[in-house]
């Protein structure tokens, strides 16, 4: 084939059409129940070694964790190895070499391998990616249905469309000149960090800056190691070349010490707790001096996520909303309904629903389908969430629920909290756990309220408006715009789905570049701006300069 011929297809080039993943059921008597139940009993008796992955070489350490299911903590399901300091800089050095190549490549052949990645997700994948999720991180089928498959999916389908759309976007050129848009990687390396609550989010955090040319050291939360390791075999298979993205698991304070002070720090892809960046932030601060160019800092932070009820509010839609948004993964997301602001006329009426809902939920180990809640996460988040029960518990203040075991797994029962002072701190601070505090108001102050719910927490990630009068509605827009980065009108505040509702908040929910749109791979571009000139002047004279 031609070099023009190769020129000509590349000219016409586009990626297939690019729809959301659809959720499978797992529903009794489904061929993908009795898959997935299949891969969870074979993968619970593994034991699976988790490596390094550098230059795509797997290094073992010997300096080793283990991985346990939440649900059953004494249940092992592998080791994972910690980076070294050595490791670490060959992680540096290995997307130097990379990058040579990799920022070379034409974006349709970089997005191609994350298409294919998202193929092999749909079908021969999507068991392991989502036993992994389901034991290692204790969600259920569903929870990690629309997060390890087809959130993940999605992000590489869509990423690959923001991507063609993003370099189709060129500037006018007048005539006799050509002006165009070069979009570069960054220069350096990306330093990806991801937490436990979402597979996919790993995936994303590392992949959005590689389909734009970049390449990437991942560090991984160390309670989500399993499907971590599975999301980077799973871009081996499809096909990613060395170097590209580097899998660096270990103890986060030196490896970011290590990796924010160097030179060549291209940027930062974090989500995680706001106190965390906001300490990277300021060690990056300290640290100008040193960069060979401004780093770009990307960050999804905390929530403390809200929803307001009007008085014209239905009142079951509204308690379902809540149970759905405050306890679906035991409330450890970061846009989990933690908060809500309901009309004294209708506290009754939610609070009699959402009780009878939380009676009955079944609570522990997801592999029974049966059960709509796992554990938490580890002990450090079991310990964090039990002292807020306690102090509940104290003031007398717990509706219902309230309980917690950690004989078996870490398990929290579905909790709520009414609290009469709109400033305590239940109703302010991140629990990130199944527990959700009522504020309840008088009818007649709807608008006060709402101000009350923009100023009184940090954060500004989701939140949402129940309301049947539409003047409600228009009050709220203008209320608490700036209180969420995802405001959701009638529904609950959890369910972003990319490409339709991009995720991110402001304040201290991060820097709200928006994952899951075109707005995030823009901040992994370096733009340069060419002028070409067809045929240049030859004489320095302007016509003004003539004779009268």
């Amino acid at each position: 084939m031609s070099d023009a011929t190769v020129a000509s297809l590349s000219a016409r080039r586009r990626v297939p059409p690019t729809v959301n993943e659809p959720i499978r059921s797992y529903a009794p008597g489904t061929p993908e129940r009795a898959s997935l139940k299949a891969r969870l009993a074979s993968m619970a008796t593994e034991h699976v070694d988790i490596p390094v992955i550098v230059n795509g070489k797997e290094y073992r350490t010997g300096d080793t964790a283990t991985v346990v299911m939440p649900h059953a903590h004494q249940h092992v399901l592998g080791t994972w190895h910690k980076a070294t300091p050595e490791l670490v800089q060959e992680a540096v050095a290995a997307t130097a070499s990379a990058r040579e190549e990799w920022s070379r490549w034409p974006w349709e052949d970089r997005v191609a391998v994350f298409l294919r990645a998202a193929e092999l997700l749909s079908t021969t994948w999507r068991d392991t990616l989502n036993a992994a999720t389901m034991l290692g991180q204790s969600k259920t089928a569903f929870q990690s249905e629309i997060d390890a498959a087809c959130e993940l999916i999605d992000f590489f389908r869509f990423g690959a469309l923001f991507a063609q759309e993003l370099y189709g976007e060129q500037p006018v050129s007048e005539k006799g000149v050509w002006n165009q848009t070069d979009y570069r990687p960054l220069e350096g390396f990306i330093y990806a960090v991801s937490p436990f609550n979402f597979t996919a989010i790993g995936g994303n955090l590392s992949g959005a800056p590689a389909m734009a040319g970049n390449t990437v050291i991942w560090k991984p939360a160390q309670t989500a190691m399993l499907s971590g390791y599975y999301v980077m075999k799973l871009l081996e298979a499809a096909g990613l070349p060395p170097g590209v993205i580097n899998f660096v698991p270990g103890d986060p304070i030196p490896i970011s010490d290590a990796l924010l002070s160097h030179r060549d720090l291209g940027g930062v892809h974090f989500t995680g707790s706001t106190t965390v960046f906001n300490s990277m932030w300021k060690t990056i601060g300290g640290n100008m001096g040193r960069y060979r160019s401004y780093p770009r800092i990307v960050g999804e932070t905390g929530g403390k996520d809200f929803i307001m009820a009007h008085p014209s509010a239905d009142v079951d839609a509204l308690a379902v909303a809540i149970v759905r948004g405050a306890f679906e993964y035991q409330g450890q997301k970061c846009s989990a309904c933690s908060r809500v602001y309901i009309p004294q006329s209708l506290w009754a009426g939610v609070r009699d629903r959402m009780v009878a809902m939380m009676a009955d939920i079944r609570v522990g180990d997801v592999r029974d389908f049966r059960n709509f809640m796992g554990a938490v996460i580890d002990e450090r988040s079991f310990t964090k969430i039990g002292g807020y029960l306690d102090e509940a518990r104290a003031a007398g203040t717990i509706v219902a629920g309230g309980e917690a075991s950690r004989d078996t797994g870490y398990f929290v029962s579905p909790t709520l909290v009414k609290v009469d002072d709109p400033g305590h701190r239940i109703l302010c601070e991140e629990i990130f756990g199944p527990v959700v505090a009522a504020y309840v108001y008088p009818d007649d102050q709807y608008v006060e309220t709402m101000k009350i719910v923009d100023g009184t927490s940090p954060y500004a990630l989701t939140g949402a408006i129940f309301a049947n009068d539409r003047q409600a509605i228009r009050l709220a827009h203008t209320h608490l715009r700036n209180a969420a980065g995802n405001f959701y009108i009638n529904d609950k505040c959890t369910g972003a789905v990319v490409g339709q509702q991009p995720f991110g908040g402001a304040r201290g929910s991060g820097t709200n570049d928006k994952a899951g749109s075109k707005l995030n791979l823009l901040r992994w571009v370096s733009p340069r701006s060419i002028k070409e000139t067809f045929v240049p002047p030859t004489a320095y004279q302007y016509p003004f300069m003539g004779e009268e």
